[in-house]
């Protein structure tokens, strides 16, 4: 079955058009595993703290990409919908202009800046060393991570999410390859770490450069010669706004959440909550490539005026992902030892602490998938305002608020369960939003 925005999506062509966008998603949240499987393994309890302390930071950062990728993707899709190919292909341009540009500013800030970043995050002497050196190596490549992450969503706009997934397994091969090479032959400990997944983030970023300026890029979309369009710049800025307050809003929480940890149980609580982000960031993959991949679609049925299919693509989609979150929280809950296991097997204690904090935690996706694209729908129907509000009140709003009150009431139990309270809060506005505005689009 040939990929293409164009005609009809039942069931069966959306799961196989958006199972490489999913794949894409999944392989490219595997690097952190990987990482966290052999610093866990392999350096120590105080290195996968340290390494889950910065994490959030760098990743805050880096969603830069993703805005850019989600936002520009959107309008990019809608301009190839009403047949303005050249546009298209111009605005795509200036916006991987832009994103190297900015990605260059924030790592040379960032390296130089690292270890006033990791004091401010409450990192222990003992921790100390460790998140800054991680932190300088991750911040080297962050340009090309920015890249990669905007081009995840590009892949979809010029019909070849397949490319997305083979460079994506080609960055997790490097990463394993080079995790085990340098961390247990060369014995480079964290550094090794940090060096291959930044290896592993370069060549996700500079391969659809490559491609995307090749003359054997036969797809609709490529680099060319663009001017400065600020008009089309703001546009993405607002569309995107949602996935990038989300990822900020994400990230902060997740900083917030290790105070609250270092403050309640210490640093096993900071090596637990890196354990369930690890299986966290797997879960959300999927629904963050199910909706890289279908917002394409719903840009360009916007786009050519198909409000039949825009009905058709809603309703499709809410029961996938339905369906999608219940099987995540039954296999979360039935598998939650064997995954803490992986990392923490030599430890007893906090073995059992993780397997109860990821249980109560993933209760979450049972309602975060639905979440998640009702913030997409609207970022693909180039609404950002509403997007934005929607990702800003689910993870900043709720959540945020959530895990400073609910562990006064409950102890740490209290943390894990936030994230299922604020879920519950964001359906509701979800459900209000997309009924509220299905006079204004048609659907």
């Amino acid at each position: 079955m040939k990929i293409c925005l164009s005609g009809h999506y039942g069931y069966r062509r959306i799961l196989f058009t958006m199972a490489p966008m999913v794949a894409t998603m999944i392989i490219t949240s595997a690097y952190s595993v990987v990482d966290g499987l052999v610093v866990s393994n392999c350096v120590g309890n105080t290195g996968f703290a340290a390494m889950n302390l910065i994490w959030p930071v760098l990743a805050l950062i880096a969603a830069f990409g993703q805005m850019i990728g989600a936002g520009g993707s959107a309008l990019v899709s809608k301009s190839l919908g009403e047949g303005r190919i050249r546009k298209a292909r111009e605005i795509f341009s200036m916006l991987v202009r832009v994103t190297v540009m900015v990605g260059i500013i924030v790592a040379v800030l960032l390296v130089v800046f690292m270890e006033p970043v990791v004091r401010a995050l409450k990192a222990d002497e003992a921790m100390l060393p460790y998140a800054v050196s991680y932190g300088r190596i991750v911040a080297a490549a962050l340009p090309l991570y920015m890249l990669q992450m905007a081009f995840q969503w590009f892949y979809m706009c010029a019909e070849m999410p397949q490319a997305g997934t083979a460079v994506s397994a080609v960055c997790g091969i490097l990463n394993v390859g080079l995790d085990l090479l340098f961390v247990l032959v060369f014995g480079w400990g964290l550094d090794g770490a940090a060096a291959a997944t930044a290896v592993s983030l370069a060549f996700g970023g500079l391969f659809p450069l490559f491609w995307f300026s090749s003359r054997r890029n036969v797809s609709r979309l490529r680099l060319v010669r663009c001017g400065s369009d600020l008009a089309s710049l703001a546009k993405t800025c607002t569309n995107g706004a949602s996935e990038y307050v989300g990822n900020i809003s994400l990230n902060v929480v997740g900083i917030c959440y290790n105070l609250q940890l270092m403050k309640y149980v210490g640093e096993n609580g900071v090596s637990a909550y890196g354990i369930i982000m690890y299986v966290a960031f797997i879960f959300a993959a999927v629904f963050i490539g199910y909706n890289s991949g279908i917002s394409q679609v719903i840009a360009f049925n916007y786009g050519s005026g198909n409000r039949k299919e825009l009905t058709s693509l809603l309703r499709k989609s809410v029961i996938l992902v339905g369906v999608g979150g219940l099987a995540m929280t039954l296999s979360s809950e039935l598998l939650a030892g064997v995954v803490s296991g992986f990392f923490v097997a030599s430890d007893p204690s906090l073995h059992e602490f993780a397997t109860r904090a990821i249980r109560l935690y993933m209760l979450s996706f049972l309602l975060c998938g639905f979440n998640m694209f009702a913030s997409a729908w609207f970022t693909a129907l180039n609404n950002g305002v509403v997007s934005a509000v929607s990702a800003f009140a689910r993870t900043l709003v709720f959540e945020l608020g959530a895990v400073f009150i609910l562990p006064a009431l409950l102890g740490v139990d209290g943390i894990w369960l936030s994230v299922s309270l604020a879920e519950v809060f964001a359906f509701v506005m979800s459900v209000i939003l997309i009924l509220s505005f299905r006079k204004r689009y048609g659907y």
